[in-house]
């Protein structure tokens, strides 16, 4: 049985590295992008009882984590983003994977607003639809608004509903969030330029092709430590 104390510690010790995990990594677009997804996993942390349930990120298949994205149109709008998406295989988190997320909705919205999108992928079919390259969010994959906050009625959910759980953050608030008709789609120049050759999300996230980034290892662990915390939950 793991100590609840020593599993705090270490998610202490992650929430100090976030500055300085990619220290010695090149500074660019890429790297960036990973602090910025490291940075909402560790505000995720900081607000168990308004945000995402701890028990959500235990269960999850995979997680989509897309900082900043950009919300157009005044009225029902769509939005485009960057983000990474990495799987849980056995308890073991993949290195990430470069992803876009472009079109549908995310609601009654005003043009020009940034917000955070996190996906939790419930089910082994949801990955295997967003491991062929592109999906479409209702059609090649079911998705719902995630349950917010630590409560028991939010875990049951989560057993039950197979599919994705769709959440956004934006001025400091987790809200469940549909993403109706978005696209999720692999980078390739992003992947090619973060692992330095060309490779499929595939080979990245399923088949072992890369090792984790330096600059991907604090996420990573995070994502480790978060799922352990979810066991005392």
């Amino acid at each position: 049985m793991v100590n609840k104390r020593w599993v705090l510690l270490i998610a202490a010790f992650t929430i100090l590295t976030v500055l300085t995990g990619c220290a010695k990594e090149p500074d660019n677009k890429w790297t960036r992008l990973i602090k910025e997804c490291t940075k909402v996993m560790t505000e995720i942390r900081k607000m168990p009882d308004q945000g995402i349930p701890e028990g959500a990120l235990l269960k999850a298949q995979a997680i989509a984590i897309f900082p900043n994205t950009i919300s157009a149109g005044i009225g029902i709008g769509g939005q485009y983003g960057q983000g990474v998406i990495l799987v849980n295989n056995n308890g073991r988190w993949s290195p990430p994977a470069i992803f876009t997320l472009g079109g549908g909705s995310i609601g009654w919205q005003i043009g020009g607003q940034a917000t955070d999108i996190v996906l939790l992928f419930m089910d082994k079919k949801s990955v295997d639809a967003l491991l062929s390259g592109k999906v479409k969010l209702g059609a090649d994959a079911s998705v719902a608004a995630g349950p917010v906050g630590r409560s028991a009625s939010a875990a049951t959910d989560i057993q039950l509903k197979g599919g994705i759980l769709s959440y956004s953050r934006s001025r400091g608030l987790f809200i469940g969030i549909k993403l109706e008709g978005a696209v999720l789609a692999q980078h390739w120049d992003g992947n090619r330029e973060l692992y330095g050759r060309e490779i499929s999300a595939d080979n990245i996230l399923i088949k072992n092709k890369v090792k984790v980034p330096r600059c991907a290892r604090v996420l990573v662990r995070s994502l480790k430590t978060y799922s352990l915390l979810g066991r005392f939950m």
